[in-house]
This record gives structure tokens, C-alpha cells and sequence, in this order.
């Protein structure tokens, strides 16, 4: 559906923050806006940014072509 924009270390970052602030949020060490971190999770699991569709970032490789 949407093309890949975000690299793997890019998504290792993401989802380790995520986890982070999700944890904090849980054990309620951080108040509830911690949920925030459901953005970089998904964005980190899917691979694909909406911010950098619309600034033109892409820090994946670029698709190989041939055969």
C-alpha cells in the first residue's frame, strides 16, 4: 500500500523509543501524553513515515532495479 521510506536503524530508533515511553507510561512514571509514543511504533513496524512523504526524506535504501 505505501511504499517504504524508513530505514532500518531509522526503525530500530523508533521502536526503541517507543518502548520506552510506552513503559514510562505504564508504570506511570510519565503521565498519559507517553502514549505518544504509539507514533514511532507504528511508523518504526510499518516502515513508512507520512512526515517524510512530505518532506521528501527517505533514509531506506533505494529499491533495486533489474531482474
Amino acid at each position: 500500500m505505501f511504499k517504504t521510506n524508513v530505514g532500518d536503524a531509522d526503525r530500530i530508533v523508533r521502536v526503541a523509543i517507543a518502548a520506552v515511553l510506552l513503559a514510562l507510561t505504564l508504570l506511570q512514571i510519565i503521565p498519559i501524553w507517553g502514549l505518544i509514543g504509539l507514533i514511532p511504533l507504528a511508523t518504526g513496524v510499518s516502515g513508512f513515515c507520512p512526515l517524510y512523504t512530505v518532506f521528501g526524506i527517505r533514509t531506506c535504501s533505494a529499491p533495486k532495479s533489474g531482474a
